[in-house]
């Protein structure tokens, strides 16, 4: 939140505990977990730390989808999420592109996170 208590995002972000596979610019992969998503970008855990403005090749692996998501993505920040030598990395990475056949797999399955969690919250109340 900023100093007026305003927040700063300009989309929703929704927990979404799915698999991700990344392909760095070194060709390395790794396999991380997705803390929350939005539309233009996502929140998540690694054990490999990977440096403010580098391009990644990202793979969501969505519930219920025939075929994984397919996008590319820059990371925007990251922080270790603790002090402890072997701690993970917390990372924001912005997407760039999204392959077009992919879009719409997408946009799916983050319109049906936001209707489960708008009806989670109806039975709460």
């Amino acid at each position: 939140m900023t100093k007026s208590g305003q927040e700063r995002r300009k989309y929703l972000r929704l927990e979404a505990p799915i698999d991700l596979r990344i392909i760095t610019e070194d060709k390395r992969v790794d396999k991380a977990s997705i803390i929350n998503l939005s539309p233009l970008g996502l929140r998540f855990e690694s054990k490999e730390k990977v440096e403010d403005g580098q391009m990644l090749d990202l793979t969501l692996i969505l519930p219920k989808a025939k075929n994984p998501v397919h996008i590319q993505g820059k990371v925007v920040w990251h922080k270790k999420t603790s002090l402890e030598d072997n701690a993970n990395y917390d990372m924001g990475c912005e997407f760039t592109r999204i392959e077009e056949d992919n879009k719409n797999t997408f946009l799916k399955f983050f319109c049906d996170l936001i209707y489960s969690k708008s009806e989670e919250g109806k039975t709460e109340e």
